[in-house]
């Protein structure tokens, strides 16, 4: 496993962190803590989830934060992990309605703290933007968390790269900690954006990319599998159809420019001994500024194989050969 530090704090965690946003059901606690207990023997230790994970799903709020807070005190590891999580999402039921309030920033940490049966949380994203809100009352909020010791390092989640870079000139100028991390959608393969069902959703594109290398800002792409997209399950010829699990890969990421970096993946893997899914997560993971891959894993071996792909470094020109021209 590679780490890479995160800007301006003493953190450097696991270039792989494990997305925990089925945690709690899907799989089941049991074979939830089975997956962690693996992840950490690998070197893992970036761990994420938020404050409103898997409650789309009728039932108890919080099962995903309260899991990983039970695992990091039945284990007695909370030391050794890096623990990210996100608040001030809106309403489930009012996604229109933003909450970035300062008390209901305060609100979403303490519950999260609760949740996570601990006194401080590493890395703290906001989920979601408000524009109509000015920078100087959310930092405001998320600096005096900072200052009690709940927030060591601060983020932002579908963050645009206009309110991002405000932000972090404000706290700059008022001295005053900034964003060190924003998490958005980042994968080799580009999902078509009108196939996406939620458009409050930020995906990497070549402005951002610029200001990632631009700033040194780090980034932790979620959906970094592109829903097994370089697993060799798919390729060329195969439709998309509701009635199978390939849907939402086929119809989301089936285009010419995938398929060319399917190819180009697959060719630096046979070079390597490795697998195309281990270059497409290494892709993130290699390039100038520090890049973190959030993997969603439901069994053990998905685990050990996304792992596996923080052991790859590309160079340079490796990662321009994936996406060049295309």
């Amino acid at each position: 496993m590679r780490y890479r530090p995160l800007p301006n704090t003493d953190l450097s965690p696991s270039v792989i962190c494990l997305g925990a946003g089925e945690f709690g059901h899907n799989p089941p606690r049991d074979e939830c803590f089975r997956m962690l207990d693996r992840f950490v023997e690998l070197g893992g230790t970036f761990l994420d989830t938020a404050n409103v994970y898997f409650d789309w799903v009728p039932g108890e709020k919080g099962r995903s934060e309260k899991t990983l807070g039970e695992w990091l005190e039945s284990r007695g590891v909370r030391g050794q992990m890096v623990v990210g999580t996100k608040g001030a999402h809106p309403n489930l039921d009012a996604m229109h309605i933003p909450r970035l309030a300062p008390e209901d920033i305060r609100h979403d940490i303490d519950v999260s703290l609760e949740r996570l049966r601990t006194d401080h949380i590493d890395v703290y994203y906001l989920h979601r933007d408000d524009p109509a809100r000015p920078v100087s009352e959310i930092l405001g909020a998320l600096n005096e968390a900072k200052e009690e010791g709940k927030l060591r390092a601060l983020g932002c989640s579908n963050w645009s790269v206009a309110r991002s870079r405000e932000a972090n000139e404000y706290a700059a100028a008022h001295g005053l900690a900034g964003f060190v991390i924003s998490q958005i959608g980042w994968s080799l393969a580009e999902p078509m954006p009108d196939r996406l069902e939620d458009k409050t959703l930020v995906y990497m594109d070549d402005d951002i990319l610029a200001f990632h290398r631009e700033s040194g800002l780090a980034c932790a792409g979620y959906a970094s599998q592109a829903k097994g997209f370089f697993s060799g399950r798919y390729g060329q010829g195969i439709e998309p159809t509701d009635r199978t699990s390939a849907a939402k890969v086929t119809t989301r990421y089936y285009c010419e420019t995938n398929f060319r970096r399917l190819e180009r993946a697959q060719e630096l893997a046979e070079g390597k001994g490795r697998t195309a899914n281990h270059i497409a997560l290494a892709y993130l993971t290699s390039q100038p500024f520090p890049g973190f891959a959030v993997c969603g894993c439901r069994t053990l071996a998905q685990l050990e194989d996304s792992c596996a792909g923080g052991e790859v470094e590309l160079n340079e020109s490796e990662v321009s050969f994936l996406v060049a021209d295309c």
